[in-house]
């Protein structure tokens, strides 16, 4: 008898004593109470499937024959004109506004009269520099409909970032949510000079803005007196650029990748084929609008498929509308799973010992069923204890997401393969997926069928993928942007003449599913030749909750060594419990504690991939300090150039 087995038993012998159960002598065969219970349960979930055929309905609408965004919302308005579209909060009235997919068209068509009173030529880029939310849907459609190119420009980017784009994209007119937005850039006066409007939606001192430069005025006066301009006469070229997403500048300046209208519609078509969603599902919008994959399926794959959106409040407030608003789908980045677990283990370590073994007995058992559902494993008696444990722990964790989350998909970064472990064995369901701006943005993601977490899943059906020189993904398919703004050189080094889009990962493909293995540029090579993948160093590390962020260095160094930035509180919880001054981050105590537990997490890397070294920090690499992207990628030069003389001083000697 296996031990997890004779704990089963002698805690069933315990719960009999307890009246919870009636003793059994075979822990393999269920009680009669135990079985009826589970057949209970098989017909009660019968009944819901049941009860939900109706509801498991797609809504799609024909995608082959739409030919730019604009029509997508035109032909959902005639569909399904009286359907929840979106949810929002209002700040000043205090209170959540719905609106209906017609209600959104007449919305569109009056800020299309606005945009039409400036003067603007089809082709013109307008910029957008706002939080997620319904104004950002009406300025982009009512955009797009008149041939307009929108720039999305990232709330908290650096004011010299910005100023680059505007100036390089050559921006007509600006959206901005607060006036602070469009002040910041006072510096870069000389290369705002092509902007001829501001619109501002918020502040006190718009007005004396306006006196001050003419190009300057209130959202509320903007709309005022515009006339509605009906959706009947819009684009129709499929292949005319629609967007142009600066890429993040992990390394150098920005990048425009300008996208068609077809490259977008061929990537939403292609993910609905691969995960099915209903017009009774909701989405719970929370990442910047900005970024290719919340743009295009968190907004623009919603009106393909008739499914409400719901726009979070704030990042601070999610907690609150995922258990409020109770969502069925949401798209999310790996940092936000890392901090619920973070939060969980750190409960977990305060609490009884046999709170956390339950835990972890639950996602134990919760992914041996869910391999068990993918038909990776066969059936064992002991799954039979999972809906006690989902009832007792699961199910307690899936609340605090609202408690009918279908799918979560995850993209933009490496979900650690036992952060998902966790999740994915406590119920919820996540579909790690991968892509590019340059791809408009998905390339690969898991299916809840065929859903493999280790992998980024499988290329989109339309995509041929193939491996290249030095293992390099290439990928071609009609989601291949068009180029870059105004750069034919940057494009032909990505783009090559038989139309193969370098994605600069290196991959390995297994029965067609993609296991991404490192970056072309981030592979470190040591001094003695070996090569290692900081990348996902980095990611096991991350699997310690003490552990904010954390950057591997070492080319071409004698051995690797570590930045790293702690989490305060768990910092405080973990020097108060071993003695050390909170402040002595620098001393040998706390080095070596830090170390020990690095090491803990690279145990199963070769004995080369180790870090030997580690400086210590308690301040996060930022947007604002210059050292992390918008989209929180972490700038690698920059922050090796920044700590320098850290890095010099743990190779002092060698």
């Amino acid at each position: 008898m296996g031990t997890l087995q004779v704990k089963a038993k002698r805690r069933s012998e315990g719960a009999a004593r307890s009246g919870l159960f009636p003793a059994r002598n075979d822990v393999a065969q269920p009680t009669t109470r135990f079985a009826g219970a589970c057949r209970r349960q098989r017909h009660a979930r019968k009944r819901a499937v049941s009860e939900m055929s109706a509801d498991r309905q797609t809504d799609y609408l024909p995608l082959e024959d739409i030919a730019t965004l604009p029509e997508l919302l035109v032909q959902r308005a005639r569909r399904s004109p009286e359907q929840a579209a979106y949810q929002y909060y209002d700040d000043q009235a205090g209170v959540w506004e719905h609106r209906s997919w017609a209600m959104v068209e007449n919305d569109v068509a009056r800020w299309r009269g606005a945009l039409l009173r400036e003067g603007l030529s089809k082709g013109d880029r307008v910029g957008v520099r706002r939080r997620n939310g319904y104004p950002w849907v009406l300025f982009d459609q009512a955009a797009l409909s008149l041939g307009l190119v929108v720039v999305p420009l990232y709330v908290d980017d650096r004011a010299d970032n910005l100023s680059y784009i505007i100036e390089q994209s050559e921006l007509r007119l600006l959206l901005v949510q607060d006036e602070r937005h469009w002040t910041c850039l006072s510096d870069y006066a000389a290369r705002l000079a092509a902007v001829q409007r501001v619109v501002i939606e918020t502040g006190s001192n718009i007005r004396s803005l306006s006196l001050e430069d003419a190009r300057v005025i209130a959202l509320d006066d903007w709309l005022v007196d515009a006339q509605s301009s009906a959706l009947a006469s819009i684009p129709s070229d499929t292949d005319a650029p629609a967007t142009i997403i600066y890429t993040s500048g992990t390394t150098g300046r920005p990048k425009g990748v300008v996208l068609s209208h077809g490259n977008i519609l061929a990537n939403i078509s292609a993910g609905l084929k691969r995960v099915a969603v209903y017009p009774s599902d909701s989405m719970l919008s929370f990442l910047p609008l900005s970024h290719a994959l919340e743009r295009s399926i968190g907004y623009y794959l919603p009106i393909a498929a008739n499914i409400e959106v719901v726009y979070a409040r704030s990042v601070a407030q999610l907690a609150d509308d995922l258990a409020l608003k109770k969502p069925s789908v949401i798209i999310t980045v790996p940092r936000i799973f890392e901090r619920v677990y973070s939060k969980l283990q750190r409960r977990l370590d305060n609490g009884p010992r046999w709170k956390k073994w339950l835990f972890e007995q639950t996602v134990a058992i919760g992914w041996q069923c869910f391999e068990h559902r993918q038909g990776r494993q066969s059936f064992h008696p002991r799954l039979w204890l999972w809906p006690l444990l989902d009832l007792l722990v699961a199910r307690q964790v899936r609340q605090r997401l609202g408690g009918r989350l279908r799918f979560a998909i995850s993209g933009g970064a490496a979900l650690s393969p036992s952060i998902s472990r966790i999740f994915i064995g406590l119920g919820i369901e996540i579909l790690q997926g991968y892509g590019l701006t340059e791809a408009a943005p998905v390339i690969a993601v898991n299916a809840l069928d065929r859903n493999r977490p280790q992998t980024v899943g499988l290329p989109f059906a339309d995509l041929e993928v193939r491996l290249g020189e030095n293992q390099e993904l290439l990928v071609r398919g009609p989601n291949i942007m068009l180029g870059y703004w105004r750069d034919p050189a940057a494009t032909a080094q990505v783009i090559d003449t038989e139309g193969w889009l370098h994605t600069g990962d290196q991959a390995r493909i297994d029965a067609g599913f993609i296991t991404l293995t490192g970056r072309l540029k981030e592979i470190i090579v040591l001094a003695n030749g070996e090569k290692v993948s900081p990348v996902d160093m980095e990611a096991a590390i991350l699997d310690d909750p003490l552990i904010e962020q954390v950057l591997v260095v070492g080319e071409q160094r004698p051995y690797l060594t570590a930045l790293a930035v702690l989490n305060p509180e768990v910092w405080m919880d973990v020097s108060r419990t071993q003695g050390i001054e909170t402040h002595a981050l620098g001393s040998p105590e706390t080095i070596g504690l830090i170390l020990g537990r690095i090491a803990v997490r690279l145990f199963e890397f070769p004995g080369y991939a180790q870090v030997r070294q580690v400086f210590v920090s308690l301040d996060p690499w930022t947007v604002e300090n210059g050292l992390a992207t918008p989209t929180l990628k972490l700038k690698r030069h920059e922050i090796e150039t920044r700590f320098g003389q850290a890095v010099e001083q743990m190779y002092a000697g060698h």
